[in-house]
Order: structure tokens, then sequence, then C-alpha cells
């Protein structure tokens, strides 16, 4: 579809930014504007890899935080980042301090004050969506509230999260967002449902699911004797890998037990996180247990090629509120996958629908193992997992695909409302 809409978008990673939510919403946004639509996009200056601002852009003026594209703008903004990643009360002021400015910043981009067809706001954080509503009055537009994981529901279910008052205010919040959004797009019929559960069936309709994409031009299968390999200094011998944030929403301490377990194969945890520094202590003494860092995107490929399997690992209860990106890069990449998720969730009827991996309990580290342990023993059944793979996210997950499910929304809402 191309009718030339004009698009507002606030999100809180876009390229260069290496976060996964980053990654997805600029290949988005760049397809959106190859098939004719105007795209203004409101963000923040890279932060995600070390949780402060790169250090490239920490000194970039105001006058230069606004960039033209051949699709539109780009304006990026303080994150209000820094400090320990595990400090609640600092992330959330962080998360309140640029949900304000970008308000302002939406209201002012692209020819400030002009009517858009459509706001698309994104999640996490929360906050963003408030923002993207008062965007939307002030333009004179619908809201599309995007919904990657679930919150306040993935950090209750980690712990991350236990104040009764603060996850009180934080349900309010999301409930509110969800009723002032004119849609609701989620990644899984799971999390359909429970956004759903909280809005009231009478609204069922506004919630849309519409998947993340992998790129599957970028991101090919390799052979796995990479030079990213040889610089972790790993030998021939099967290298099991888990790549991205070091949070606690993955249980990879049971990487750590599957190290004690399988000593003739190396374990690689690349990415960084909150959880980085227990787990590297769990992890002393371990020669085969190696910590590896974010890559240039351009890497990615080599990165994921790198891992003979791959694992998501999700904590019980995280399957119906977050569909981790990673599994369809994995998929690409040609990898076969261990999926310690919950039973009939979107992981697992992606990993089950193309045949390419094993899916067990969350959190039971002796069936993890052993899955491993089962691939590890198989070369040639993880080579026809990776066919498998492959093949399903070239005829399930392209990013003109996903942009135009996009596109036909926003100008649905748009002809609902004319």
């Amino acid at each position: 579809m191309s009718d030339g809409s004009k698009i507002l978008v606030l999100c809180p990673h876009f390229d260069p930014d290496t976060a996964p939510t980053g990654v997805v919403m600029t290949r988005i946004v760049e397809e959106l504007g190859a098939i004719g639509h105007e795209v203004h996009v409101v963000t923040s200056l890279p932060w995600y890899r070390e949780h402060r601002v790169d250090a490239a852009w920490d000194s970039v003026g105001w006058r230069d935080r606004t960039t033209g594209t051949p699709w539109g703008t780009i304006t990026r903004l303080d994150p209000y980042a820094g400090g320990d990643k595990r400090n609640l009360f600092r992330r959330a002021l962080g998360f309140i301090g640029f949900s304000v400015t970008a308000t302002v910043a939406g209201v002012l981009a692209g020819r400030g004050g002009r009517r858009v067809d459509a706001v698309i706001a994104m999640s996490p954080p929360l906050t963003l969506g408030i923002s993207g509503r008062l965007v939307a009055w002030f333009r004179r537009a619908p809201l599309v509230f995007n919904i990657q994981d679930v919150f306040p529901d993935a950090a209750v279910e980690t712990g991350a999260i236990s104040n009764r008052w603060v996850i009180g205010v934080a349900r309010v919040l999301e409930k509110i967002t969800y009723l002032l959004s004119d849609r609701v797009t989620v990644l899984s019929d799971d999390l359909a449902d429970n956004v759903v559960a909280k809005m009231g069936v009478a609204r069922a309709r506004r919630v849309v699911v519409i998947p993340n994409f992998v790129d599957t031009e970028r991101i090919v299968p390799l052979g796995s004797r990479t030079e990213y390999r040889r610089q972790l200094g790993l030998s021939d011998r099967p290298v099991v890998m888990y790549a991205g944030n070091i949070g606690f929403s993955q249980s990879l301490e049971m990487m750590v037990a599957a190290a004690h377990a399988l000593p003739h194969v190396d374990f690689v945890i690349n990415g960084t996180g909150s959880a980085r520094a227990d787990l590297e202590r769990s992890a002393v003494g371990l020669a085969n247990v190696v910590f590896g860092d974010f890559q240039p995107s351009e890497r990615l490929a080599e990165v994921l090629a790198t891992g003979d399997v791959h694992v998501v690992p999700l904590r019980r209860g995280l399957g119906r509120v977050s569909v981790p990106s990673k599994t369809y890069s994995i998929m690409a990449a040609g990898r076969p996958i261990v999926a310690a998720v919950d039973a009939g969730t979107e992981v697992t009827r992606l990993v089950g629908g193309a045949g390419c991996g094993i899916v067990v309990g969350p959190d039971d580290a002796e069936a993890f193992i052993s899955a491993i342990d089962v691939l590890v023993s198989d070369p040639d059944g993880r080579a026809d997992m990776g066919r498998r793979a492959r093949s399903f996210v070239e005829s399930h997950a392209s990013p003109r695909a996903v942009a135009e499910a996009y596109a036909s929304l926003v100008s649905e809402i748009r002809h609902r409302r004319r």
C-alpha cells in the first residue's frame, strides 16, 4: 500500500542504537518510507549498550539532534539514562524525563502542529504511551500503541518489581494507556489475550496482532568457524550460545549448570545487562564459559553463526508477556534452538511449527541440559533443523510484510475516523 500517510513515531531506541526493539522499529520505518509514507521519528540518543549515551553522541548539540532522511526526520533526545541498571527508581525517573521531552518533541516534529495520520508509540517504557496520547491529541491523530513486552507483568514475574504500591500504580497506568489508544498492536496471540483481558472483551477489536520480522537479507546462514569464534578464543568444539540482553527475565544460570554438566561443550553468553555481573561470578573457574560483548550490527550474522546451538530461556510466567525477537534472528541464521519457555506460548509454536529445535519447561535445568546434549551430539540433526528454521522465516517474517501491516492499520483507522 502507498497512499502517502504521514506518521509520527515515538520510540526509545533507533538506529544506530543496538537495542532489539530499536532494530525492529528502524526497519519498519525504513520500509514505510520505501512504500511512500512520510515518517517522523522521535527517539533517544544511542544509549542501550552501556546504559549511558554513547561517547560519539555525548557532545551532539541541540541543533544537530534533528536530521533529515529520505522519508522524513529523526529527532534524538537525552534518554536520562545512567547509574546502576538495578536502581528501578532511577530508571523510572529516566523514563519519565524522556517521555516528557518526547511529548514536546512529538508536538514539534515534522512541521510541528500540522495534522498527521497516526502516532505510533512503543512500549516499554509504558510512559511513552501517555506521551503518544498527548501528541496524538495535539496532532489530531489516532494513537497506535505498540507493545513489545507487557509491562508491568514481565517485571513482576521476574521479581524486578515487588512493591505492591508500585505494581498497583503501574497496572493502573497500563490500563489507562490501553483505553486511551485507538489500537494496541502486540506480537502474538498470547499477548493479545493478556491485553484484551485488561481492556475488556467489548474493546477486543482494538487489539491487533502484528509480529516482529527478521531481516533475512542481512542475517544469513554462515559456517560456524567464524572470525568471532577465533576472537573469543574458542576451539572446534561445539558452541552453545545465548546472545541478547542479560537481564532477570532469562534463566541464564542454567547455562552455567549446563557448563558444569557438559565439560566437552563451550558456552558463550554474549551481551550486557543488569544480571551479567552475578552470572560472571557464578561462572568463575569454568573454562568452558565465555562472555562476549555486543558487536556492531553488521557482524550480527557472524555472531549468530558462531553458535552451533542457540538458547532462548525465559523464566516461568514470561512466555505470555514477552516474545524474544532474537528467536527470529536465530532462525534466519539457520541455527537450531533450545527454548526453555512456558508451554503453549508463541516461542513454543514458532519452534514447534518450524521443527527447528527442542522445547523444554522454563527453569528446568535437567531438561535444558538434556536437550543441549541431544543437539550437540547430532550434527546432521542440527543441520536439518537449521534449514527448516531458515525456510520458515523466509516465508513468514519479511520486513516489508510487517511494514505493510502497519500501513494498512493506519489507513483503516484513518478511514474509520473520517
